[in-house]
């Protein structure tokens, strides 16, 4: 089984959340599948200081930062098709909303790129499942924005603490046509319709630990799809 794993960058403040990136590289391998890293090659939005926070005046390649973390093994966006995936996975970070989709600038309204939807769409409408983990959910409601299927997924819990306006987040995605739920960090949900599983992760005031069990709770309800 080939799982990929949509990589934004490297770094959860301009890229994908390394955290995330890992563990969930470490539960594919733990399923016995064999992970696909999938990046663009292009220039992401901006650079930013992980130390500082302040934004850097330099550029970064996205599909560059991203074989980082996958050692090096990736491929190109545009060399991928769902022919060659079982399932696809996409770690959080800002890269998310700042690479993939324009989310982060211009919230519901703004754009997602055409490379990234082509691929989620046409996955979709083959029945091949996705795992969207942290504030990736916003890139799926954008790939299905206007397209008639009504997604449900969870961008965290309201209920709970969290560094981010869950709220807000839950707002954007109804307003754009899908439907979400609260989920905490103990607590991933499955949209068995349309076979896509979300899970909260850093979304949530949460430690590396519980990280790694939420996205190993999801990454095994992922592989009970594949075989159902």
């Amino acid at each position: 089984m080939k799982i990929g794993v949509l990589l934004s960058g490297c770094g959860v403040y301009d890229g994908a959340e390394i955290h995330e990136s890992v563990l969930s590289l470490l539960a594919i391998d733990e399923i016995g599948a064999e992970a696909v890293c999938i990046s663009i090659n292009s220039t992401q939005h901006h650079v930013i200081n992980h130390f500082s926070g302040e934004e850097m005046n330099e550029q970064r390649n996205m599909l560059i930062e991203s074989a980082r973390i996958s050692r090096g093994d990736i491929r190109d966006i545009q060399e991928v098709s769902p022919v060659d995936l079982d399932a696809l996975v996409i770690p959080g970070g800002f890269g998310s909303a700042k690479n993939f989709t324009n989310w982060a600038f211009s919230g519901p309204n703004g754009n997602i790129r055409d490379d990234v939807k082509l691929l989620l769409v046409n996955l979709i409408n083959v029945g091949k499942p996705l795992l969207v983990l942290c504030v990736s959910p916003v890139v799926v409601a954008k790939a299905l924005e206007g397209s008639g299927i009504t997604v449900n997924l969870t961008i965290g819990s309201k209920k709970d603490s969290s560094p981010y306006s869950i709220v807000d987040f839950q707002n954007g995605i109804e307003s754009i046509g899908a439907s979400t739920e609260d989920k905490g960090i103990n607590e991933i949900l499955i949209d068995h319709t349309n076979r896509i599983i979300t899970a909260p992760c850093y979304m949530m005031d949460a430690s590396i630990s519980q990280v790694r069990s939420n996205i190993k709770m999801a990454m095994e309800a992922l592989k009970d799809i594949c075989h159902g």
